[in-house]
């Protein structure tokens, strides 16, 4: 009886062995992930505006089905972003100064009758200054965003941090929201090429 109890505290003991380390893989892989929550995003006032941005870069991606479901996800896009607008100030000033004197000094006197006096005195002086300043004010628009993508366990299965200043055709916010996707995408992609790909014997 005593071993028939020992042998089934180790099968018990092995089989939540087995199940715990079955919860510890069950995450959604990357390549999983076709519907897609965008939380709001913490961060500054026009955090809105830039998840907006986000949400409709993902969508034209044509490889992710945005939800406003999160009980529908397969993972949920958190993080937070910021868009700001702010003057950067420069100021130089440059000045050569140069100044050069010389001076010479002589003189005599002799008192009675047939005495003379006489005196003598050269100087020489130059002088050079310039000076230049300036004071530059200029317009800055930054954007940045850091989010991470998390699966229904609370996992990150993948992450990015991506800033602009803007582009030429391009404003900041929607340069960092099409940064945002084109990485997500790009990451999809590859862990669904990589799950395809049949191991090696």
């Amino acid at each position: 009886m005593r071993i028939l109890f020992l042998f089934a505290a180790l099968v018990a003991g092995c089989a939540s062995t087995l199940f715990a380390v079955q919860a510890k893989d069950d995450v959604t892989p990357l390549a999983a992930v076709k519907r897609i929550y965008v939380d709001q995003l913490g961060g500054g006032g026009q955090s809105d505006q830039l998840r907006d941005m986000i949400i409709a870069a993902l969508q034209n991606s044509g490889l992710f089905i945005i939800t406003e479901n999160p009980d529908r996800a397969d993972a949920t896009l958190r993080g937070s972003a910021d868009d700001k607008i702010f003057i950067e100030n420069h100021s130089t000033e440059d000045s050569i100064g140069m100044h050069t004197a010389v001076a010479k000094g002589q003189s005599s006197s002799e008192g009675g009758i047939g005495r003379t006096s006489s005196s003598t005195h050269s100087s020489f002086g130059t002088g050079l200054t310039d000076s230049e300043s300036s004071h530059i004010e200029e317009r800055r628009h930054e954007a940045d965003a850091s989010v991470r993508l998390v699966d229904v366990n609370g996992d990150v299965i993948w992450s990015t941090t991506q800033e602009s200043p803007g582009g030429k055709f391009r404003g900041a916010a929607a340069d960092v929201a099409d940064r945002v996707a084109r990485n997500l995408v790009e990451a999809v992609q590859k862990a669904r090429s990589a799950s395809a790909t049949p191991p090696k014997k």
